[in-house]
């Protein structure tokens, strides 16, 4: 039978989707290689960290207890400040007092 529009004499009717000279090769597919196994390596202990807390801002001297960091000044005893290097930090009310350097004095 003819379809619509077309004369039997053209010849088959070929699919639109595909472009003419093309062939239905699929590409070389390469075999799949296994990831290469790493030796494993030891594990390696952990050092253990310091204990945290009131510790950090006392030590015990002849003399008593004595404060490794200054207190704040604006929210008074029980307030240690951080300290960051360069500066001391109040981490109750935000405070900041910057050290002085020996060679600013």
């Amino acid at each position: 039978m003819a379809e619509k529009g077309r004369k039997e004499t053209e010849g088959p009717i070929e699919p639109e989707g595909e472009p003419e000279g093309k062939s239905e090769e699929k590409p070389e597919e390469k075999p799949e290689e296994k990831p290469e196994e790493k030796p494993k390596e030891k594990k390696v202990k952990k050092v253990k960290k310091k204990r945290k807390g009131v510790f950090a801002y006392y030590k015990i001297g002849e003399a008593g207890l004595e404060r490794l960091r200054p207190l704040c000044e604006r929210c008074g005893p029980g307030y240690f400040m951080a300290d960051h290097g360069d500066r001391y930090t109040c981490g109750h009310c935000g405070f900041t007092q910057y050290r002085r350097s020996e060679a600013s004095k």
